[in-house]
């Protein structure tokens, strides 16, 4: 008990010391730990799931914003608004705006349903779209195993009516415009390949993105020139800068 209470008188004396500041090798250090008063305060970030929440708050909340600002375009889903470096070399990250877009699986097999449902859901009609749409509808089950298949093009049994079929050439590639990015910008497309197999007797689905994902460079742009005319003719446009 001897030990322990000399241990702790002698804790209670170092506690009252003043607190040492030493330099070695050119870095400062303390043998206490301290907490800084004079730091500045920064403000938690608002979040949101379009730009134009974004926009709202830069015209409507200009006296938050500092001298200088950064808009930066992160990825086609992603916008986030940071203040220029502060005196400490710092950034204080005050808005994101994050798209809700379709979890469309690249890819991935489909059944008939499914991908029936998922293409009118996730993607803007146009006339690739309507075209995949009529094979995969009118595609005949169990047929799939007899596809004509040279691993560019393919050949399936459609049904033309109430006892009529088809022999058709499966459309490749496909152009499709998927949602992925905010829906207040123009959707980019891209090109797809379209595949289906045969799955237990069943017609299945899938389209793989063609073009490497290029699409994501002209969606950024797109969402930095949405940005530009409509903050163009506001006050705070010149404290501005956006990057994409």
């Amino acid at each position: 008990m001897l030990k322990e209470a000399m241990q702790y008188i002698a804790g209670l004396k170092e506690a009252s010391m003043d607190p040492k500041v030493v330099e070695i090798n050119g870095k400062t250090y303390c043998n206490k730990e301290l907490k800084r008063y004079d730091e500045e305060p920064m403000a938690s970030a608002i979040e949101a799931t379009t730009l134009t929440a974004m926009i709202d708050y830069i015209k409507s909340c200009s006296k938050e914003l500092r001298e200088t600002m950064i808009i930066h375009v992160v990825n086609p889903t992603t916008v986030k608004l940071y203040s220029g470096l502060t005196k400490e070399r710092e950034r204080e990250y005050l808005f994101k705006s994050y798209a809700a877009v379709p979890k469309f699986s690249y890819g991935n097999w489909y059944s008939q349903e499914e991908f029936i449902i998922e293409m009118q859901a996730d993607f803007e009609v146009t006339e690739d779209l309507q075209l995949i749409l009529k094979v995969a509808g009118n595609v005949e089950a169990k047929t799939t195993q007899n596809y004509v298949d040279d691993g560019t093009s393919q050949r399936a049994v459609i049904k033309q009516g109430i006892a009529s079929k088809a022999d058709v050439l499966v459309p490749n590639p496909v152009e499709l415009v998927p949602y992925r990015t905010f829906l207040e910008v123009k959707q980019p497309s891209s090109e797809f390949v379209f595949r289906i197999r045969d799955d237990r007797g069943e017609p299945a689905f899938k389209i793989v993105e063609a073009e490497g994902g290029l699409w994501r460079n002209e969606a950024m742009n797109n969402i930095k020139q949405y940005l530009i005319e409509n903050l163009q003719n506001d006050s705070v446009y010149d404290r501005i800068t956006i990057i994409a």
